[in-house]
């Protein structure tokens, strides 16, 4: 076996690689936006490699790596998945593997206490690969930081040039991935595939609050297209209400502006999430659902101060769509797409929401679907020149 170096010559969709004790840690924003929060939510979403992948040609039929995954448990409620390492080959899914040891945080949501398991690293394996030149993606897990220790093959590699359009999302969880099954088949990466663009996926999950340091990285990075899809997380974080939400969306659209003067921008208002309709944040944790061992949300906010300038998704929706128009003249590379054509009120039926506020696999590759279909049809935002 062939010890790789890990560099970013092989790995896309990060913004910087950190050397670490144990070896390489991926980071979605840079040291300089690290350093303007101490959030633990989004320090843990941005060091969560969604979209970032291994990239590279080679003949080798053996692949492996050593990882250290950190994944989070409740305590009391069942595990939640081990993180998925996807296989891609010639742009087709061919293999999955677990992460294994690592870190695991066990939160006591009844006391607060924070536990942790340690573990030594894992091994990552694939092989019965065909002994032939082929494109070989490796998509780490969307939902676990990884520090990849060694990478090793069977057979050189060699890094590929992509020349591909550039694609940010910047969004929620949602965005991120949660509840898809595995890191290449979240909604952005499906989409990315079909649509054939280079991803760099900024979606962070309880943390797309529209921060300014987020929105000088994604004015500081290349890009031939950018989708912001805006809404959840202000809603059930409860963190805004009506008056700073429209000064922060413009704030957010003039930074990246300063940057990408004529990239296509699309707004993404909120899909559907029942819960948040027409009532306000803050989400929570259903105690009733808790109880029986299972994790469902709620909202907790009161409807009647919508009129003082509480969010609820309605809201934000007509807020969004006014604040594009309005800004349309002036800016015609500006386009607003309703969350609700992606999944709405009549797919609510066939595809529910599983914890009341993600998308399972399918509803993933619906939003995926109609997302391309929308952006990059003839005459859409995102339509190729």
């Amino acid at each position: 076996m062939i010890e790789i170096d890990i560099s970013d010559a092989i790995l896309r969709g990060a913004a910087e690689l950190e050397r670490t004790a144990n070896g390489i840690l991926t980071h979605r924003l840079p040291l300089d936006a690290r350093q303007r929060f101490s959030d633990p939510q989004l320090t843990m979403a941005e060091s969560q490699p969604s979209g970032a992948r291994l990239v590279f040609t080679t003949a080798a039929t053996t692949i492996e790596i050593d990882a250290v995954a950190t994944r989070r448990t409740f305590l009391g409620l069942p595990p939640r998945p081990a993180g998925l390492f996807d296989l891609r080959v010639d742009g087709v899914l061919t293999d999955r593997a677990p992460t294994t040891g690592g870190v695991t945080t066990i939160i006591d949501m009844a006391t607060g206490s924070v536990n942790n398991q340690v573990e030594s690293s894992g091994l990552i394996r694939f092989s019965g690969l065909a002994h032939a030149d082929k494109l070989v993606e490796i998509w780490l897990p969307h939902n676990e930081a990884i520090e990849l220790v060694a990478l090793r093959t069977d057979g050189p590699v060699t890094p590929v040039e992509d020349e591909r359009p550039k694609w940010i999302n910047y969004g929620s969880s949602i965005s991120q991935g949660s509840n898809a099954t595995g890191p290449s088949t979240t909604w952005t990466a499906l989409a990315a595939a079909a649509a054939d663009v280079q991803l760099r996926n900024l979606g962070f999950g309880g943390s797309a609050l529209l921060d300014q340091f987020v929105a000088r990285t994604i004015r500081d990075a290349p890009a031939d297209l950018i989708s912001l899809e805006i809404g959840i997380n202000l809603v059930n974080s409860d963190v805004m209400r009506l008056r700073a939400f429209t000064s922060a969306v413009h704030g957010f659209l003039d930074t990246i502006r300063d940057g990408h003067p004529d990239t296509p921008i699309l707004v993404i208002s909120a899909m559907l999430c029942p819960i948040h309709e027409s009532t306000p944040g803050p989400g929570a944790f259903d105690p009733a659902a808790l109880a029986s061992g299972t994790i469902e949300f709620m909202a907790t906010g009161d409807p009647a101060e919508v009129r003082t300038g509480k969010l609820t998704l309605e809201v934000v929706r007509e807020e969004l769509a006014r604040i594009v128009a309005d800004r349309a003249g002036d800016d015609t590379h500006l386009h607003n797409l309703g969350g609700l054509n992606l999944y709405g009120h009549n797919d609510s039926d066939e595809h529910p929401l599983p914890d009341r506020l993600h998308p399972d696999q399918a509803t993933h590759e619906l939003i995926a679907r109609r997302f391309v279909d929308t952006a990059f049809a003839d005459g859409g935002p995102f339509a190729r020149q």
